[in-house]
């Protein structure tokens, strides 16, 4: 993401290679992989308390730019605490004050593999500066 002085906003940006679990991935298994997030975030019922693109609930956090959060501390270990969080949610949690945890779900490997997929993926759309004041982990600071 780069700040966009004529827009005020943060916008995507798309190029070069983005490896995914330490391995580049063909369109094909990207695919497949976002898929299966895809379809486990709807078969987990995740937008009963999240909230996708403006949709869903908000008693837990917005997962549209989940990918970026600057919670995950940083860009080198977001995969694996991503994962581990998912698979795990009540020994990973992050609440940062209120209190609210995610019950543990079940989620397979695969799954939890698929969910970081699709919520990468997800950081990607263009949401014309939604949600607002965003700050993601990597953009480039506003000059």
């Amino acid at each position: 993401y780069r700040f966009d002085k004529a827009r005020n906003r943060y916008q995507p940006v798309i190029g070069g290679e983005a490896p995914l679990f330490g391995k580049k991935l063909t369109e094909a298994e990207a695919e497949a992989l976002v898929s299966l997030g895809k379809k486990t975030t709807q078969a987990k019922n995740c937008m009963n308390c999240h909230t996708l693109l403006g949709n869903g609930a908000y008693y837990a956090p917005d997962l549209t730019k989940a990918w970026l959060d600057p919670g995950w501390i940083d860009a080198a270990n977001r995969e694996a605490q991503m994962l581990a969080f998912l698979k795990d949610p009540p020994n990973h949690a992050r609440t940062y004050g209120s209190g609210r945890r995610m019950p543990n779900l079940g989620i397979t490997d695969a799954e939890a593999q698929g969910v970081v997929a699709f919520l990468k993926w997800m950081s990607t759309i263009d949401t014309n500066g939604f949600p607002h004041n965003f700050k993601t982990l990597t953009a480039q600071e506003q000059p």
